[in-house]
């Protein structure tokens, strides 16, 4: 399976975006943003923000074709690359910037005054098991998927669920 056709020559198309020719990057995208969109997909698992991604990677490459050297490789793979490196960074920036202690529970904040920051709430968020404890915090506070949870954990991602599962319930019953 060809993902290109053989006969589209991205160096000369890069060079072209190099000395401000924008039809070349219009070209550039029309036979790899698809392509570039899809690696963004499968990285991020998110579509919106894979889009934003290729958008980004279309202003570097506008920005950088200057920079480009192919005695170091090809043209797409250099585009394929700059791609990449953009969605990893945004995932590493991601999850650098959510707030854990140093045993890996969310920080809460004592003073708040949010539902779960009730007396009531937080003497029943007491009576759940540390990490089940970490994963309903990491859900409702930090909003982060099952799978992302399971990720920072490492724990599996069914055993995440019915953590969560069971620990909804019995804080619905502690509330009662």
């Amino acid at each position: 399976m060809t993902l290109s056709a053989p006969s589209f020559d991205h160096e000369a198309h890069l060079a072209a975006c190099a000395r401000g020719d924008r039809q070349a990057l219009r070209r550039l995208y029309e036979e790899e943003g698809a392509h570039l969109l899809g690696v963004a997909r499968q990285l991020l698992k998110d579509s919106a923000l894979a889009e934003d991604v290729v958008h980004d990677t279309f202003i570097r490459i506008w920005n950088r074709a200057a920079t480009f050297d192919p005695q170091r490789g090809s043209g797409r793979g250099w585009m394929f690359s700059i791609a990449r490196h953009l969605a990893l960074d945004f995932l590493r920036r991601r999850e650098r910037d959510l707030p854990f202690d140093e045993e890996g529970a969310v920080e809460a904040d004592a003073d708040s005054d949010g539902p779960l920051h009730s007396g009531r709430m937080d003497a029943c968020l007491e009576q759940l098991a540390p990490e089940r404890r970490a994963c309903v915090l990491h859900a409702y506070v930090d909003g982060l998927s099952h799978a992302q949870i399971a990720r920072r954990l490492g724990t599996p991602l069914g055993t995440v669920k019915a953590w969560i599962k069971r620990s909804l319930a019995a804080l619905r019953e502690c509330m009662g």
